[in-house]
């Protein structure tokens, strides 16, 4: 084979390769979201813990939280089985999310909020440990749920987005470490 041909043919498959390589990555402009929740990563968290929190009977904007998220966003729970010791967890599409969880929280009545924060970051990704309070009625003295989000950021071009939100709640056997509980 002709020593220019082979180049030729090599250089036409590192092209194909690279071209295949960038038509696989997601598009992050194919969300629209209202710009002042998506312009930081504490808009962002604010906006995700504002829409799913709302009083008993009230609509949640199920749209709003779907542009919080890349298209491939998942909502992970976790939890470990009291009686077997096993530890469980659940994959939801935003969507799923909604369609499982969603009428739940408009029925009965939902409030999240963020008491403490860790975060780290490295380039146009970020990683936040959200430690949450949840009560039925905003004005609830106590919660009746506490744990950490785990919530990964990507920094698109004019915007956040939420990758994932990876969640455990507070139980006897792990208690809320000190270290999440105060300070950002």
């Amino acid at each position: 084979m002709d020593l220019r041909l082979f180049h030729y043919i090599h250089i036409m498959k590192k092209l194909f390769f690279l071209l295949c390589l960038f038509a696989s990555f997601g598009s992050l402009t194919a969300q629209t979201a209202d710009p002042k929740d998506v312009e930081s990563p504490d808009a962002i968290l604010a906006a995700l813990y504002d829409v799913i929190s709302g009083p008993a009977g009230e609509k949640r904007d199920w749209d709003r939280m779907k542009s919080l998220f890349i298209p491939e966003g998942r909502l992970m729970p976790t939890s470990k089985n009291p009686q077997n010791g096993n530890v469980g967890y659940r994959t939801w599409t935003v969507q799923e999310y909604i369609d499982t969880a969603g009428a739940s929280l408009e029925q009965s009545g939902f409030f999240e909020v963020e008491i403490a924060r860790k975060s780290e970051q490295y380039g146009t990704i970020m990683h936040v440990f959200s430690t949450y309070e949840s009560r039925r009625k905003e004005d609830d003295k106590e919660p009746f749920a506490r744990g950490i989000n785990s919530i990964q950021l990507l920094q698109g071009k004019d915007r956040w987005f939420i990758v994932s939100v990876f969640w455990m709640g507070e139980n006897a056997e792990f208690p809320l470490p000190e270290k999440y509980l105060g300070g950002r």
